[in-house]
Formats: C-alpha cells, sequence, structure tokens
C-alpha cells in the first residue's frame, strides 16, 4: 500500500510541476515564484529554487495575481507522520468497508430477527456443548486422580512406602486435571465474551432492520 502511494505522490508532484510550466509557458515572463523564508521575508524568482521548494511557494502571473499555490516540502519526519496518517485512515475505510459488506450479507442472510437469533443461539450452544465436554473429561480425570491418592493413602496407613510409579502417576495425573480445569475456566471465559458479543449484534441487527424499514419507508 505504502509503494502505491508513494508513486501516487510523485506523479501528483510531477503533475504539479508541469502544470506550473504550462502556466508560465502561457503567460510569458510575468509569471513567478514567490515565497517566504524561514524569517517570513518575500523571496521571487524566475525560476522555481531550491528555497521556494523548501517553504512552499506561489505562482503569480505580471498582475500579482497567485496562480497557484504549492505547500512546502515535508522533513523525512514529517513524511513519515503523514505516511502513517495515510495509512490509518486507508485502514479504517477499508474495515468500514468490511463492516458494511458484512451487515449486508448479515441483512440478507437473516431477513427475520427470529432467524437471526436461531443462528447466534447455535453459536451459543457449541460453545455450551464445548463447556459440557470438557466438565465430563475432568470430572473422569479428578476421580482418577482419587483413586490415585486413595491408593497412596492406602499404602500409607500401611505403613508402607508409596511405589514411585505411583508417585509419579499421581504428579502426572493432576498435571492433566489442572490442564482440563484451565481449558474448562478459559471456555468459561469465551462463553460470557460470545455472550456478551451476541446481545451487542443482537442490538445492531435491529438497528440496521430499523433504518432499513424508514428507508423503504420514505422511498
Amino acid at each position: 500500500m505504502r509503494k502505491i502511494i508513494f508513486v501516487v505522490a510523485a506523479t501528483a508532484l510531477t503533475v504539479s510541476l508541469s502544470v506550473d510550466a504550462l502556466q508560465a509557458q502561457s503567460q510569458g515572463n510575468g509569471v513567478r515564484y514567490r515565497w517566504r523564508d524561514g524569517s517570513g521575508l518575500p523571496h521571487y524568482s524566475d525560476s522555481l529554487t531550491s528555497d521556494a521548494m523548501k517553504y512552499g511557494y506561489e505562482v503569480v502571473n505580471d498582475r500579482g495575481l497567485v496562480i497557484r499555490h504549492v505547500e512546502r516540502q515535508l522533513n523525512p519526519q514529517e513524511r513519515a507522520a503523514a505516511q502513517k496518517l495515510a495509512d490509518e485512515q486507508a485502514a479504517q475505510k477499508l474495515a468500514a468497508q468490511e463492516q458494511a459488506r458484512s451487515e449486508m450479507q448479515m441483512l440478507t442472510a437473516y431477513p427475520d430477527e427470529d432467524s437471526y437469533k436461531s443462528s447466534l443461539k447455535l453459536e451459543m450452544n457449541n460453545i455450551d456443548q464445548q463447556i459440557s465436554t470438557t466438565r465430563i473429561n475432568l470430572h473422569s480425570q479428578e476421580k482418577a486422580l482419587a483413586d490415585l491418592l486413595a491408593r497412596a493413602a492406602d499404602a500409607e496407613r500401611a505403613k508402607q512406602t508409596v511405589p514411585k510409579f505411583l508417585s509419579d502417576s499421581i504428579t502426572k495425573q493432576r498435571n492433566v486435571v489442572a490442564g482440563q480445569r484451565n481449558t474448562l475456566e478459559h471456555q468459561l471465559s469465551i462463553h460470557d465474551a460470545a455472550d456478551q458479543k451476541a446481545k451487542q449484534q443482537l442490538q445492531r441487527y435491529r438497528e440496521l432492520k430499523a433504518a432499513q424499514a424508514q428507508g423503504q419507508t420514505q422511498s
């Protein structure tokens, strides 16, 4: 994108200078360049100088009328800032276009609120199903851990040393249970975020439908 913008900018500058040259030729020797330096002092020249390009200039005819105004050249920092701003504005414009297209597709796919609610509910049901599966797995893994801990407790009550394989199994199983609990916690967070998003999407759908209905009424 930046390459394209620089090409466009270079083309625009070339066109600008060409226009100035053509205008100068059409006006004859009466065309001059006027600019102010860093101290604000005015300067005139029959040719385009580096200072004029640096501070910005005006093309004036023999009657003192301004034919064209050209802004000063930007320094590297200003060019970088201008490029960054242009990129941000382009990204914002693209995002707005994508959102508008997505919303139009949504209205086309779901002509009424009930059909849209059903689609949102289906998404929530999928998340709920994942949570339910994780809970079942977690319960199974917790039971396996409890069995291992019970075996270790039996050995300790019998004044026996807990076998290394049993201790290793307990450590491993605890890690499995911890992983399942983390997964469940993450899925619950996803559920809450999805529920909040669904409410916002439904509100936006209602706003779009209302605007659509109002537009059809006015037409």
